[in-house]
């Protein structure tokens, strides 16, 4: 039977890890974060066909059998620097970016850019061939606090008061529990499913100018945290297919989540913010005894989410919003912010590539590098203005990362990760019958990451 103090650490990990979650601030591959397992981050995230701890359910579900009686437990430090430069003749009404007391060309930096996010995994065979296993971990979110100017004259994002008053931003947080059954078909392959509850906090503040375009104005901004939970699954292969070679596959569902209420005038669909399905294959290659080459193709489905994928200012024009008259008067319309097919982020689906390379130059030393590339999600064409809110720009990412054996039955693990700087740039306001016309303003936004991992892992 799976051992009962085990399963009380299990859920006490994932409780702690749900007070700390809140404040992470992924915002990677969209918002998705480059890798799970401190061990995969150090392979940029690439594990569908290559599993090797506790968190491995996170990729693929089907590697939990391989890992024995194991728990891991570690945290990262993520740092994004996020700014952007707004130039030119703002479009007038609320539908501006911050040109500040400084003019064209003022450059404004988002603050809290250090954040700590934990991770955590079990597993505990059944018998020879099958396992049960837990992993605990965040996995998407986005954090800006965009502050406003202070001096005279100055305002805040979206035109909003100077001072504090004038903050804008958002703080989305995510976390998943995801208890995996998984099992051997023979020697070289298996087969693994995982249930998904999900969790998720969210605030936003500083956006009250964009009442007049909300169905629900008081649920649109400056309220509390508010949370949704939310259920889906996983399920995934992984099998020898020649001699040193292995396949993965693996999808996660997209997972339906209750709506932020407190939000309903925000987010489209009344406050819904589901979290889109994925799909991963990957490949692994044993170079040597004692290297192996993995590479991973994943694909994000943002376009599952309307609140994420629809264009964030077009929508107002088709199928169109009806902007509210006077302070605090509603929008109407089918295209206004809370609507069934309102104003999203505008993001694209996104597929990643991922490469990493892992040898070992003795029995307790194993390092590992990493590269992956994909196309950012926004369409800077028409969707820059929404996205200061969450620019997630990046494209290109690099990893370094090592295993140092302590002893016959634990380790320990780092990774380090570089993202280098990525910038988008389109009119604030690209659509001329909202604001008093689309103005000249350009938006210019810019984003760079840093992150170090360090977890512990053994066998029992």
């Amino acid at each position: 039977m799976v051992n009962r103090k085990i399963c009380k650490l299990t859920l006490a990990s994932a409780i702690g890890l749900v007070t700390f979650v809140p404040a992470a601030a992924f915002a990677t591959n969209g918002y998705f974060s480059h890798g799970v397992s401190t061990k995969e981050k150090g392979l940029v995230g690439a594990g569908a066909a290559y599993s090797q701890d506790t968190l491995a359910a996170g990729t693929n579900p089907a590697g939990m059998v391989w890992q024995g009686n194991r728990w891991d437990a570690g945290a990262s430090w993520f740092s994004p620097m996020r700014e952007y430069t707004a130039d030119g003749s703002p479009p007038g009404g609320p539908f501006a970016a911050n040109v500040g007391a400084g003019g064209p060309n003022d450059t404004v930096n988002s603050e809290m850019e250090d954040f700590i996010i934990p991770q955590f995994g079990w597993n505990k065979m059944l018998d020879a061939d099958s396992a049960f296993g837990v992993s605990v971990f965040g996995r998407g979110g986005m954090n800006t606090t965009w502050k406003a100017k202070d001096t005279a004259g100055g305002f805040g994002v979206f035109g909003s008061p100077a001072g504090a008053g004038g903050d804008a931003g958002v703080d989305l947080g995510q976390l998943f529990i995801m208890p995996t059954y998984s099992r051997k078909i023979s020697n070289t392959s298996s087969w693994g499913v995982s249930a998904i509850v999900a969790y998720q906090t969210f605030k936003a503040k500083g956006i009250v100018n964009f009442s007049g375009i909300s169905i629900d104005p008081a649920n649109l901004t400056n309220n509390d945290d508010d949370t949704s939970v939310g259920l889906g699954f996983a399920a995934g292969w992984q099998g020898e297919v020649a001699p040193g070679w292995t396949l993965g596959v693996s999808y996660q569902s997209e997972i339906k989540m209750d709506e932020f209420d407190d939000y309903a005038g925000l987010f489209a669909e009344q406050g819904d913010f589901d979290i889109p399905s994925t799909w991963i294959v990957g490949l692994a290659w044993d170079v040597t005894p004692k290297s192996k080459l993995v590479v991973d193709v994943q694909k994000i489905n943002y376009t599952d989410v309307p609140s994420v994928s629809n264009p964030s200012l077009a929508r107002l024009v088709a199928p169109g919003c009806a902007p509210g008259a006077g302070p605090g008067g509603s929008g109407a319309g089918p295209g206004c912010l809370g609507a069934d097919d309102g104003v999203g982020f505008g993001w694209d689906d996104m597929t990643v590539f991922k490469i990493g390379y892992e040898w070992a130059t003795s029995p307790d030393w194993t390092w590992r590098v990493g590269f992956s590339d994909a196309d950012q999600p926004i369409d800077e064409d028409a969707d820059i203005l929404f996205n200061v809110l969450a620019p997630g720009v990046m494209e290109d990412h690099f990893t370094f990362g090592f295993t140092r054996k302590l002893g016959s039955n634990t380790e320990l693990n780092f990774a380090a990760m570089y993202a280098p700087e990525e910038c988008i740039e389109g009119l604030s306001n690209p659509i001329p019958v909202l604001g008093g016309g689309p103005g000249t303003q350009t938006t210019e936004l810019c984003m760079d990451q840093f992150e170090a991992a360090l977890s512990y892992g053994k066998r029992f």
